[in-house]
């Protein structure tokens, strides 16, 4: 009996790792990163051993890294690049050189010779692209001040790995000839302008026309792998002149950023790169080499802590001199603090060109995949123990309503619900008592010339000093559900001459009100989605009238529903039942709406015809309105 295929038994275990792992890290809240790089140590050379040829999947799958850049380089038309072109070479070169500058000295001072010392430097200056990128993009950080700077550093590292791989042969023993290398280099110039030249002209004038000949097709899997080809053509252009394939797509996707396929071209990249930089992360977890970490652990951990302090301080200083939120820095100072993949390639540069032995090299790459290991968990635990501390720790929080206030209406929760209804009211010209609990809030909505006073509207001695016994309206506007209920609560037993509007978030939080005996209640997106569902009837083309009838009657009877679903909300049963007896309830009366339209209709029309009939006319002569 024959055996199954290498790689189908190996896709077999990479997507069992994955899919078993990375749920779990999820479930956990570690990530999904930490999830694939467990994987990867799992079913590694020093895990079950399922998998040994790590270095071939690990230059297959840095692959995902070169798809990921194509996809940014899309959000990034050639325009917006351009404006960011200080940050890139401003604060990209200024955090490679300072981080560089400092872990090299602090080698130094250690004892290392400058040799191993500055490539070491040099390699650990770099972060993971891929772990930043991925990050950025579960926290949709890429559009925050704090995203974009840290996009413009580490594509100013990935071009500085450039320089670095080419400084590499001149530290080494097997150093060539003062000329040769001068020619050398020449042609490498050359061959880089003209590669990077055909790519700018070729995305222009070839690549567009050639896409807009294969849509014409209407074959969605030709132009699947149109797409393909045209990533990794520019990848192997690139490697072949000795540059970043990750440059280079990045390049191609800026430049197709403006064209009319972008969305097309988005969609059919981002299945392969997620399961490809899912891949990239489980190589990168079977790499780390735990022999070498055995033999030396006490030096490892200090590297490890070493580079990562080390780089910390000089990134959470250029943060700070960048002007990132201040509850930004953590996070933007750990997601480049970590060594990236660069890294992996610089060491088997340098131990190639006899710069240090292998086993450095292996210490070193050891050290960058365990801090790409640990920096999965130490962003859950930035989460979990420093976001919240930093939390409006930069604005000062102004004082709680202290004098009593007097006015027709509270308004509790000054968020996008409260503003709208405030607004309204004062344009009518009456005065009111806003309560919010949010500093930053606050000071927004004051420099609008909003009046609004700092306090929890939860708090019965806040409520009284609000006003609320002299009042006539209160609408309690905020967001959280509890806090909702609480000053309801609060209201109802100790100024129940009060009337309550609310906003209650969804059919739950309409529930708790009716438990309270309020019907004067909106629910945030029941009248909004109404008006949409209204404008897609017109649409359609269907008469305005109808369309007015059609969602009113909805209107009607969801809200008669919410009242019966009130009493039967705890018999999941029951509460099905109901639901689907309403559902069939509304659209026979839908159907009996139209069926009775249809015969007024009818009998106008034939009232029409008998008068015109009458006065000899032709039949039909005068229409129906």
């Amino acid at each position: 009996m024959e055996h199954s295929p290498t790689w189908l038994s190996a896709s077999l275990i990479y997507l069992g790792a994955a899919v078993l792992m990375v749920p779990l890290a999820r479930l956990l809240g570690l990530g999904s990163i930490l999830g694939y790089l467990i994987a990867g140590i799992a079913i590694g050379p020093f895990g079950i051993a399922l998998v040994s040829n790590v270095q071939d999947i690990l230059h297959f799958a840095e692959f995902g890294v070169v798809l990921m850049l194509f996809l940014v380089g899309l959000e990034l038309e050639p325009k917006r690049l351009w404006r960011l072109r200080g940050p890139i070479f401003g604060w990209g070169t200024a955090q490679v050189g300072a981080c560089s500058a400092a872990l090299f000295l602090g080698a130094v001072a250690f004892g290392a010779p400058w040799r191993i010392a500055l490539v070491a430097a040099l390699g650990l200056a770099l972060s993971s692209t891929a772990i930043a990128l991925q990050v950025m993009n579960e926290r949709r950080m890429l559009p925050t001040a704090a995203g974009q700077a840290g996009f413009s550093v580490l594509l100013l590292q990935d071009v500085a790995a450039i320089p670095m791989l080419a400084l590499i042969p001149l530290l080494g023993i097997a150093s060539v000839t003062a000329g040769a290398s001068d020619l050398h280099w020449s042609i490498d110039a050359l061959r880089i302008a003209a590669v990077i030249a055909a790519i700018v002209l070729g995305g222009r004038l070839l690549v567009r026309p050639a896409l807009r000949i294969v849509a014409r097709s209407k074959t969605p899997e030709i132009f699947t792998a149109a797409a393909l080809l045209i990533v990794v053509g520019i990848a192997w252009l690139m490697q072949w002149v000795g540059l970043s394939m990750a440059l280079g797509a990045f390049l191609a996707g800026v430049l197709l950023a403006e064209s009319e396929y972008k969305h097309e071209l988005e969609a059919d990249i981002e299945p392969f790169k997620g399961l490809l930089l899912g891949l990239f992360f489980i190589a990168v977890g079977m790499s780390i080499d735990f022999a070498v970490l055995r033999q030396s652990p006490m030096l490892v951990a200090g590297i490890v802590l070493g580079f990562l302090l080390v780089k910390a301080v000089v990134i959470y200083a250029l943060a700070k001199a960048m002007g990132i939120a201040y509850q930004d820095r953590p996070v933007f100072t750990l997601m480049l603090a970590q060594g990236g993949e660069f890294a992996f390639v610089v060491f088997q540069a340098a131990a190639g060109a006899k710069v240090f032995s292998a086993d450095v090299a292996s210490l070193l790459i050891g050290a960058v995949a365990i801090s790409m290991l640990a920096s999965p968990l130490l962003l859950a635990a930035i989460d979990r123990w420093m976001l919240p501390r930093f939390a409006n720790s930069n604005t000062a929080k102004p004082e709680e309503l202290a004098q009593q206030q007097e006015a027709p209406v509270i308004i509790a929760g000054f968020g996008r619900y409260g503003q709208i209804v405030g607004r309204l009211l004062m344009s009518q010209g009456l005065t009111l008592s806003v309560l919010d609990h949010d500093a930053q809030r606050i000071e927004t909505a004051r420099a609008f010339g909003y009046r609004v006073f700092y306090g929890d509207a939860s708090r019965l001695d806040l409520l009284r000093l609000a006003g609320a016994e002299q009042a006539v309206v209160i609408v309690v506007a905020v967001d959280d559900t509890e806090a909702a209920n609480t000053i309801v609560d609060h209201v109802r037993t100790h100024f129940s001459h009060l009337k309550i509007v609310v906003r209650v978030r969804d059919l739950t939080h309409a529930y708790d009100m009716l438990d309270r005996g309020i019907t004067d209640f909106d629910r945030e997106l029941f009248e909004a989605s109404l008006k949409s569902g209204r404008r897609v009837l017109d649409a359609l083309g269907v008469e305005a009238a109808q369309a007015h009838r059609a969602v009113q009657s909805f209107k009607d009877h969801n809200e008669v529903q919410v009242v019966k679903s009130h009493s039967v909300r705890h018999d999941r049963n029951e509460l099905i039942a109901l639901a689907k007896q309403s559902r069939a309830d509304l659209e026979a009366q839908m159907i009996s709406d139209r069926e009775q339209r249809q015969q007024l209709k009818t009998h106008a029309q034939n009232s029409a015809d008998a008068v015109a009939d009458s006065f000899g006319l032709p039949v039909s002569s005068i229409k129906s309105s």
